[in-house]
């Protein structure tokens, strides 16, 4: 939320500036300097706390909680007005255990308030014990680790508190987009009827204005992109050069081009890449509880500073906490959050399908069960109550996770039964889905390096009008195509396939912009850059690739992998038993950030720093917690929230709720 509410006013302080309105623009800053909820960031409210506890601001200390109080916690229920008065008991010995004179103000000042409360019965001794911090009954509250266990626990209750006040606002805000996407459509439709008819059934497709559908995910305002200017690229701009109408004309460097080597006519593009910027505080959930006598780091303390037994460089993330979901009773496939965070789909190999919450508590929505083996998951952009849902017969559903029933079942193709991935575009209520022969050489969930690359399709079907819109041609020829993934607006569409190609598909022309040889051997995983310059691939080869888009084929970086980061993912048991799984689903995912990835591993999953140098991958925060291997993973990014998704082979799902330290 915190991060939102930063770049909403970066937005307007760019409008003023651009409007020349100074006046309104020294009076934003000046209001915004003086903001006590500090933009709804929960580190800048607990830095504030700590300047009043350093600077002995008892006064300052007592009206800013007052503020929160009046402002936040008088909306909770009752029954969370004792978990507010023990955060603010802990404030409190937090600030007297520093100085003796100020410890002696506090009491005398607070004597009337405190005196009839069972919890600072024992404190009053505290102004005449000569060394306090020596005494059995109050030395745990002079150490660090109970410090660091309060400022954790408010850290995550505030979190929480700001994720719960703004999700009625969420929702209202998601029906009122749905109810206007309604009407936008009904407007077309009355449009179109308007106009005199055409030869023949031509599709029309509704396009979005210019300015919209080219506004770039690093933080570009339509004030980088003057109409005219546009108008002016867009006719003079070859059918080719794609890029310099899908991403940022704002972003581009004046004077630098480069060759775009692949195919026959080459283009030139260049997009700037995003600056570092300070990684926002992830949004937490649960409490973490208060001791009353002693209390407890958070176990990834540890953790956070060592990983597979090296010292890490950065301490980026601290482990909260870390839930197990086990509902499912053999090996996951998938384990997908969907857009808003507040939900997750999980598949396992025995076609059931459990869809489950996990704030503020965990808890079964739905159990999906399948007479026919299901391949493939995805959940729909809009609304994301709904669940795609591919199958092993040639057949997708979609499902309402809510209503808790199938909407409609489509027939894509008995030909090429296997739907191996499927995509919804961002922008739209389309989806890509991928359809795939039998393989030639028997099944290839056992021992893919032997298996003979199947014939397959790729389709663009509507979910309105459940109809198939459009088959990209796939060169050199038709292959299984094992994952898809979209850009931010859906302009842009990268696939991995069997034969090891990449493939990038322009969806405005809705062909193929560039292809090229990725791995030796299949294709598992794929994904574009937060940036969007460039893509990352995993592949059977093992080796793990960030390839740029704006010159085919060259690598940005190359890192080989272990065996248990990239399958085929072995369990073995007793009596020489051994199962074998070739991915899935999903083998990495990034934070909101774009600057650490999640990957699989043996014992659970491993958080690593993407760098710039040799090696590309350096090791920050192993999660741990399974027993068995990890094969597939998610990282919620949706309301800054830092939680991670690491699904195994016994079925298990843990949940690793992550607090971001600032850099």
């Amino acid at each position: 939320m915190g991060s939102a509410v930063e770049r909403t006013d970066e937005h307007v302080r760019e409008y003023l500036i651009y409007r020349g309105f100074t006046n309104t623009l020294r009076h934003l800053d000046s209001e915004i300097k003086a903001d006590k909820e500090k933009g709804f960031r929960v580190d800048k409210i607990i830095d504030q706390l700590q300047q009043f506890v350093q600077s002995f601001d008892l006064f300052g200390l007592k009206d800013y909680w007052l503020y929160l109080d009046k402002r936040l916690f008088s909306r909770l229920e009752d029954i969370y007005r004792t978990t507010v008065n023990k955060l603010r008991t802990s404030l409190y010995r937090y600030y007297v255990k520093g100085n003796l004179e100020k410890t002696q103000e506090f009491f005398q000042k607070q004597a009337l308030e405190l005196q009839g409360q069972a919890d600072w019965r024992d404190w009053f001794i505290l102004p005449f014990i000569p060394s306090p911090e020596q005494n059995p009954a109050f030395s745990p509250y002079f150490s660090r680790q109970w410090a660091d266990t309060f400022l954790v626990s408010l850290h995550n209750f505030l979190s929480v508190l700001f994720q719960c006040i703004f999700d009625a606002e969420v929702q209202k805000m998601m029906s009122l987009g749905e109810e206007n996407e309604q009407l936008c459509q009904l407007l077309f439709a009355l449009q179109t009827e308007s106009r005199d008819p055409k030869d023949g059934d031509e599709v029309v497709h509704h396009k979005l204005p210019l300015y919209i559908q080219n506004m770039d995910r690093l933080g570009d305002t339509e004030l980088d992109l003057v109409t005219s200017q546009r108008a002016v690229t867009i006719t003079t701009t070859p059918s080719r050069n794609f890029f310099s109408t899908f991403l940022t004309q704002g972003r581009r460097t004046p004077g630098k081009t480069q060759q775009m080597n692949c195919g026959s006519s080459p283009s030139q593009a260049v997009v700037g890449r995003k600056e570092p910027t300070t990684n926002p505080n992830a949004e937490k959930k649960g409490e973490t509880e208060l001791g009353e006598t002693s209390g407890e780091p958070p176990s990834s303390y540890l953790t956070s500073r060592n990983w597979e037994g090296g010292v890490s460089m950065e301490q980026a993330f601290i482990k909260l906490s870390q839930e197990e979901y086990g509902e499912h009773h053999s090996s996951i496939m998938h384990c997908r959050v969907d857009g808003s965070g507040r939900r997750v789909a999980s598949l396992d190999v025995d076609g059931v399908i459990k869809v489950w919450s996990f704030n503020p508590i965990m808890q079964t929505k739905a159990t999906i069960m399948s007479k026919s083996p299901l391949l493939s998951l995805e959940w729909a952009t809009k609304p994301d109550r709904l669940l795609l849902l591919g199958s092993g017969v040639g057949t997708v559903r979609l499902y309402d996770t809510e209503a808790k029933k199938n909407l409609y079942e489509m027939n894509i193709d008995e030909t090429h039964p296997r739907i191996l991935s499927l995509a919804c575009s961002p922008s739209g209520s389309s989806f890509v889905c991928s359809a795939a022969a039998l393989s030639r050489s028997g099944s290839c969930d056992s021992v893919p390096q032997i298996c003979i690359p199947a014939s397959g399709q790729l389709l663009l079907w509507d979910t309105k009008t459940v109809k198939q819109q459009l088959q990209f041609s796939l060169e050199p020829e038709p292959v299984a195509i094992n994952c898809t993934a979209f850009n931010h607006n859906g302009n842009l569409l990268v696939t991995g396939a069997a034969d090891g190609i990449i493939r990038l598909f322009d969806m405005q022309q809705y062909e193929s912009a560039m292809s090229w040889k990725a791995h030796d051997g299949e294709v598992y995983s794929v994904e574009f850059s937060y940036d969007e310059n460039t893509v990352f691939s995993i592949g059977e080869d093992g080796k793990f690739i960030q390839w740029n888009i704006h010159r085919c084929g060259v690598k940005q970086s190359e890192q080989s992998l272990a065996q248990d980061a990239t399958g085929p993912f072995i369990l073995s048991g007793y009596s020489g038993y051994k199962q074998v799984q070739v991915p899935r689903g999903r083998l990495f995912a990034f934070d909101s950030e774009g600057q650490h990835v999640l990957m699989c591993s043996s014992s659970g999953g491993l958080i690593q720093r993407l760098t710039s140098g040799e090696p590309a991958l350096e090791g920050v925060l192993s999660l741990g917690g399974h027993k068995a291997p990890v094969v597939t993973v998610d990282w919620c990014s949706a309301v800054d929230c830092g939680t991670c998704l690491t699904a195994s082979m016994d079925g298990k799902v843990k949940l690793s709720t992550l607090l971001a330290q600032n850099s």
